[in-house]
């Protein structure tokens, strides 16, 4: 059985969330994007992989709150992202949600910077990975829920 798992290639799991940042008073402020310290650069949606043992929206939780320090509530699924070109490094499959968080959040881990963006102003030309194509798929949704 072990030789069988030592030949086992599977793409790697990964788990994305847009956050939509709210203030104490229920305002919505924009949604976050980290400026990535490490290649591919850009802007993009929080996220990171999932550790074996671990459930994908754990490892959500716990990448939003090692890449911009805040608790987040899941809200829902958005989607399965797995087009293997999506990442230029490695076949990886990104299980994206939504999530809605308070508080000031900080750049930390991976994330160079980040910004707080209103959903007009989102800067689709400078986004890695297919983050601009999960976050159109994000707009539609939210405009169907309106």
């Amino acid at each position: 059985m072990n030789n069988y798992k030592n030949k086992i290639k599977t793409p790697l799991l990964a788990t994305d969330g847009i956050i939509k940042l709210y203030d104490e008073n229920e305002l919505f402020r924009g949604i976050i994007l980290i400026e990535r310290k490490n290649p591919p650069y850009g802007f993009a949606i929080p996220g990171g992989f999932v550790d074996v043992g671990e459930k994908v929206e754990d490892a959500l939780k716990r990448e939003m709150k090692e890449e911009v320090t805040l608790d987040v509530k899941i809200e829902k699924l958005l989607g399965v992202y797995s087009d293997p070109t999506r990442d230029e490094r490695f076949h990886t499959v990104s299980c994206t949600y939504i999530c809605k968080a308070y508080g000031t959040p900080k750049a930390d881990d991976d994330a160079k910077n980040l910004q707080i963006y209103k959903l007009d102003e989102i800067p689709f030309e400078s986004l890695a990975f297919d983050h601009a194509k999960i976050l159109k798929d994000f707009l539609l949704e939210e405009a169907n829920i309106k």
